[in-house]
């Protein structure tokens, strides 16, 4: 009888015991920081790879909200514009020609948002579609009234700043610039401007296509050390990148200048270069142009320091680079896509070199 007794009383130990174990594993984790390196757990976390999310541009992850809006910006490029206000933070820059051979950006931010972002330009049809298409909302600097009646018919959602010039909430002019190239974004309160408007400011943007880290350390291609995109001669429109080995991205050159941040003196780097071949026709007599982002095309892809000659595709809204038939995928980081008209074709203007 005592032996029954004594077994009976083990067994209660051992449930309470294991009821006590189960009951501390479902507590919620207290936050713990160690004290040699100042890192939350949730710091650490990110260290070792693990995210809430992944970045929709970049690719990268982040325990940050990615449900915001992106914002698409017109940011000038003439000579007297550089170096421009914010381009570093940019996840995607597009580069197009404008009117002539000067080239203008439509800058998409969303990963990160700079406070302030220009000198901001004027409207023009295909980089509205580009910016409606990535599903942002549109910021530019006056349009053509044929233009600003698009934006209206379309639904496309925008902001203008010859609605709001130098009102010193939405955009402020800078006195060591004279117009148009001294008008700046202050993205702080694009939101708040949006919002009261009635515009969506939330968004699940769908993720572009991003190689996993296996399939980053086996990228190939030609050498691709240093790459230059001629747009013009006369007057020198030259687009140059030079690789880094040891960051393993490159570093963006205009005119044989650096591209640079205006305030910091912080170089433009870019992870992946996109340089797509489209057909351009000029439809005016101010010299404006209509280009062709649905049909497809030559390109090149270019990344860690290797160039893949295949083709784009508008997918969904996106383009994307295209290998026999298959998506390729963007390294994650920073994208510049560079777009070069079909005359004269990027044979004759585009050079890359292994040295």
């Amino acid at each position: 009888m005592r032996k029954l007794v004594l077994l009976v009383c083990i067994s209660i130990l051992l449930v309470a015991c294991s009821n006590k174990t189960n009951n501390e594993a479902n507590e919620e984790p207290v936050e713990v920081v160690d004290n040699d390196s100042g890192q939350t757990d949730d710091q650490s976390n990110e260290s070792e790879g693990t995210f809430a999310n992944i970045n929709p541009f970049t690719g990268i992850g982040t325990n940050n909200s990615i449900d915001h809006r992106a914002i698409g910006v017109m940011i000038n490029n003439h000579t007297d514009a550089r170096p421009q206000s914010g381009l570093s933070q940019a996840d995607i820059v597009f580069e197009i020609l404008a009117e002539g051979m000067i080239t203008r950006f439509l800058a998409i931010f969303h990963s990160e948002q700079p406070e302030i972002v220009g000198p901001v330009r004027s409207a023009r049809e295909y980089y509205f579609d580009l910016a409606n298409r990535y599903g942002a909302l549109y910021v530019y600097h006056g349009a053509a009234e044929f233009v600003n009646e698009m934006l209206d018919n379309r639904g496309i959602d925008h902001l203008d700043g010859s609605i709001y010039d130098n009102d010193g909430k939405l955009f402020k002019r800078e006195s060591f610039r004279v117009a148009p190239h001294n008008s700046y974004l202050l993205m702080n309160n694009v939101y708040e401007v949006a919002n009261d408007i009635g515009y969506e400011i939330t968004n699940k943007h769908t993720s572009l296509p991003f190689l996993s880290d296996k399939e980053v350390a086996s990228i190939n291609g030609e050498e691709a050390k240093h790459i230059e995109i001629v747009y013009s001669k006369s007057p020198m429109e030259i687009v140059e990148y030079e690789y880094n080995p040891e960051t393993e991205n490159y570093k963006r050159y205009n005119d044989r200048e650096l591209t640079e941040e205006l305030h910091t003196g912080e170089p433009i780097t870019v992870d992946n270069i996109f340089i797509i071949e489209t057909y351009h026709e000029v439809i005016d007599k101010a010299g404006r142009r209509s280009i062709d982002f649905y049909a497809g095309g030559n390109a090149y892809l270019i990344q860690k320091g290797k160039a893949q000659k295949l083709e784009w595709e508008n997918r969904d809204g996106y383009l994307v680079p295209v290998k026999d038939g298959e998506v390729v995928g963007f390294v994650p980081g920073k994208t510049w896509i560079n777009v070069v008209p079909t005359d004269p074709g990027m044979n004759n203007s585009v050079i890359i070199s292994g040295q």
